[in-house]
């Protein structure tokens, strides 16, 4: 990436973490009602934190000052531990592409809870293509059922998971805010401790009912890769962005990500959605285009 612009570079990262989460989506779907969604997360949480950790100390160390302030951290953690336990409650009864079509509700989130802590001021054109989005993102999640559209008929697995999407979508402009110029992987650091501290107090009862020993392997195979390319890779990619790019064009990728579900779907032989629901997120795809090409002002104080 040494030749790409900081801009470029954030791109390039936020594309890489649409890819990978949208195989959370479809493994955390196989995995949901095997294991309590605290129990999981807060291992999950544990994992991620001991590989930074070791790239950490591969790379930036820890610098005293990254120490200051540990508050931030915690809420940081509770803000994404809150997404995951929510997610993980939401796909027992959701299916992987309506969550993905949930989840791609968040750039509408993330540009209010933008313009509320950092003054960013989406354009017309922005908003426009947020419309868009989610116009195509509601298409998904109704499944092309017009009926059932005008009846506003979302299941409760979409609508928890939406919550948590709203953590989420808080969680973009506040690394910016609390971030106090530590690197991307210390941050991320901060942050998976935290948060792992937070879900093993919250989840504690979950974790000791949980027969570690004997969990069905699809479980660990999804703890891993939830672990390490969706918790690891994509705290980091996602910090890394945040730093480079508004937090609007940081959440515009997660339009992509209904698209990666299905490809992760069809891989898993789980069948592809029809062509009317193709439709929504071809609409997706051309919001992110959209978003991508806007600029973000900033608001006169």
């Amino acid at each position: 990436m040494g030749g790409l612009s900081p801009e470029g570079r954030g791109h390039l990262a936020m594309l890489c973490f649409s890819a990978l989460v949208a195989g959370s989506f479809s493994l955390g779907s196989m995995v949901a009602n095997e294991i309590a969604p605290a129990a999981l997360n807060a291992a999950r949480f544990a994992l991620a934190a001991m590989v930074i950790a070791a790239v950490a100390s591969l790379t930036t160390g820890v610098p005293r000052g990254a120490l200051r302030a540990p508050w931030r951290y915690f809420v940081l953690g509770g803000l994404f531990a809150a997404y995951f336990v929510m997610m993980f409650e939401g796909l027992k009864t959701a299916p992987p592409v309506s969550a993905a079509a949930v989840f791609t509700l968040t750039p509408i989130l993330s540009a209010l809870a933008g313009w509320f802590l950092l003054q960013q001021v989406t354009t017309a054109r922005m908003a426009l293509a947020l419309a868009i989005g989610a116009t195509g993102a509601l298409w998904v999640i109704f499944r092309a059922d017009w009926a059932a559209f005008r009846a506003f008929e979302i299941g409760q697995g979409e609508i928890i998971y939406f919550w948590g999407c709203v953590a989420h979508a808080v969680y973009t402009p506040m690394v910016r805010k609390l971030n106090r110029g530590e690197p991307a992987v210390v941050f991320t650091l901060g942050m998976l401790v935290a948060g792992c501290v937070i879900l093993t107090v919250y989840g504690w009862q979950d974790i000791r009912a949980t027969d570690w020993m004997h969990l069905p392997p699809i479980v660990w195979i999804g703890l891993l890769y939830v672990s390490i390319c969706a918790s690891a890779m994509t705290f980091v990619l996602l910090q890394y962005a945040t730093l480079r790019l508004p937090s609007a064009k940081v959440m515009a990728y997660t339009y992509l990500t209904p698209s990666w579900v299905i490809c992760w779907e069809t891989a898993l032989g789980n069948g592809v959605p029809t062509g009317l629901v193709l439709i929504g997120i071809a609409m997706t795809v051309v919001a992110l285009i959209m978003l991508l090409e806007s600029p973000v002002r900033k608001a006169a104080v």
